[in-house]
């Protein structure tokens, strides 16, 4: 599967998810500039990294979702191209309004960064398709502004509607119902805090989150 990397200047987890990718497909993954304004022909699947999107001094993904290259990644995901946002790239999927809520500074008001436990709340999904409905998986998270929030009835929507893929076991960031990661209505859309790719092998603790990705690649594949 061909995939491409969205880097934006202040991105400083665009490697990481780089080497993910090419371990689990066997093929480096296109490094697409901000700037540009077309995604590369044949994708599969579109990754926005974390970081700290041009420095995040407006609003956390605020002004990334506003680059070139997102009114690009806007319209393949409105037709249906799986596009997957981490940490930072959650923050700007949900600025450019691909999915809903907003990252708010965590409760603490403090840098978390350590493994923390999830919950799989949808295993028929794409993106989470190699893990078990209920299962609890251990995936890092590095973030300040973690803290997922939306109103009540938007909330009651994502639960109903099964569009919360992931949710913390424990108390993290004062997210809100504990959300770690979100859906779109067409379900080829994923945000999450927690960082997958930075899971993908023994050297790094276990493959929790190299499922992730083999789970995509085995159903965009198919």
């Amino acid at each position: 599967m061909k995939t491409a990397v969205i880097v934006f200047p202040g991105s400083n987890c665009d490697r990481d998810i780089a080497v993910a990718l090419e371990s689990v497909t066997g093929r480096k993954p296109e490094m697409v500039w901000h700037g540009d304004s077309a995604l590369p022909d044949g994708v599969g699947l579109v990754a926005l990294p974390g970081g700290f999107s041009y420095g995040d001094y407006l609003r956390s993904g605020a002004i990334g979702a506003r680059s070139p290259i997102m009114r690009a990644v806007v319209e393949a995901a409105d037709k249906g191209l799986p596009v997957l946002g981490i940490c930072n790239g959650f923050q700007v999927l949900t600025e450019a309004g691909l999915l809903p809520g907003a990252l708010m500074r965590n409760e603490g008001l403090n840098f978390v960064c350590r493994d923390v436990a999830l919950t799989v709340e949808n295993a028929q999904t794409a993106f989470t398709s190699r893990y078990a409905q209920g299962e609890t998986i251990t995936i890092p998270v590095a973030h300040h502004d973690g803290n997922y929030f939306a109103d009540a009835e938007t909330l009651d929507r994502l639960e109903a509607e099964g569009r919360v893929a992931f949710r913390y076991a424990g108390a993290v960031n004062g997210s809100a119902r504990g959300i770690a990661g979100v859906l779109n209505a067409g379900g080829n859309v994923l945000g999450m805090m927690p960082h997958p790719e930075r899971r993908i092998e023994a050297a790094h603790g276990g493959d929790d989150g190299r499922r992730l990705f083999e789970g995509l690649l085995e159903t965009v594949g198919a």
